[in-house]
């Protein structure tokens, strides 16, 4: 081969590795055509009660279109493990120990006795409370602006209920003498010696009355209708699961009756003061976004309720034979006829 024909070659090459090159440039790697991963992430929910409840199904469709709202599609980048206890708070130790082993990255909890059961279930899946009772009195932080531990979320703990759900009761029975204080003893609260220190500044005496099950409801209302003149409802599960049978109990042993219950007076109950207990669902996704994104449980402060719900049910009061005072009914937010 001549001078001019190994020249010739040697461009032709060339002019070949060039379009390679430019073929190379112009076409995207095939990894570039493969959909980008997502990591789903995994929540999980924890209540003591039932799914078929529609308040309690609420909290979690509530947690589901906040997270929503925020960019979380579940089957896309957020996946859901739920359990619920049916009402068998025995139930839970073990179903906390169970979302724990399905490696969640973060716990959103139902009510007091599930925050409790996932909070002695791990130490280190950071909790967000949708709704619980004082986490201070049941050991859950030593501090609220910044939580000692892997707990943090919504209580919907209020210094002011008991106190404000005595006076209320003694506005619309002004000659009563002694209440009871309805309470399950799976969540006993441990802020009874503040509800008997207001209702003595009334000069009232309280009695607490127990009921577990739902079979010890009638018992329990017999005794309070022995001894008392009204009767307050811890802001309890069970008992929001079954309000509208404690109010119809209520009614007929002819008890003013008063609860925290955001849906008491709605089920038949006299009068419901308490927080907006809804309230903390929506802001837990903004809980559980942070955390996702880093936060430590630590950083984020416990908060309390903001929106407080004032109803009073006409109905039922005349049932009982009590009138409302006008000064009640232009206080209230809603008045059921």
């Amino acid at each position: 081969m001549n001078g001019l024909d190994r020249l010739t070659a040697r461009a032709c090459r060339r002019r070949a590795l060039l379009a390679i090159g430019a073929a190379a440039s112009a076409t995207p790697p095939a990894v570039l055509f493969a959909q980008p991963s997502t990591t789903r992430r995994r929540i999980g929910f924890l209540s003591s009660e039932s799914p078929s409840d529609p308040h309690q199904r609420q909290r979690l469709e509530l947690l589901r279109a906040a997270l929503a709202a925020l960019g979380y599609a579940e089957g896309r980048n957020i996946a859901f493990e739920t359990r619920w206890a049916e009402g068998r708070y025995e139930r839970l130790p073990a179903l906390a120990a169970e979302l724990v082993a399905a490696k969640v990255e973060t716990i959103v909890t139902s009510g007091t006795k599930a925050t409790v059961a996932a909070h002695r279930a791990t130490s280190t899946v950071p909790i967000v409370m949708g709704s619980t009772g004082d986490p201070i009195g049941w050991g859950l932080t030593t501090n609220l602006a910044h939580p000692s531990s892997n707990v943090t979320g919504s209580t919907n703990f209020s210094g002011e209920l008991a106190p404000k759900q005595f006076e209320l009761l003694k506005q619309v029975a002004p000659r009563m003498r002694r209440a009871a204080y309805l309470v399950n003893p799976a969540d006993r609260p441990p802020w009874l010696p503040a509800v008997h220190e207001s209702a003595r500044a009334l000069n009232l005496a309280v009695e607490v009355v127990e009921a577990g099950t739902p079979e010890q409801f009638e018992p329990a209302f017999a005794r309070i209708h022995a001894t008392c003149d009204a009767v307050i409802v811890q802001s309890d599960t069970l008992f929001g699961v079954h309000a509208a049978a404690i109010a119809r109990l209520a009614i007929a042993q002819r008890l003013a009756s008063a609860s925290s219950l955001a849906y008491y007076a709605d089920a038949g109950g006299l009068i419901t003061y308490g927080p907006d207990q809804l309230e903390g669902y929506r802001r837990a996704a903004t809980f559980v976004d942070k955390l996702l994104k880093g936060a430590k449980p630590g950083d984020l402060a416990i908060q309390g309720p903001t929106v407080f719900e004032r109803v009073v049910n006409l109905r039922t009061a005349r049932s009982l034979g009590i009138e409302i005072p006008r000064a009640m009914i232009l206080w209230a937010q809603r008045v059921i006829e």
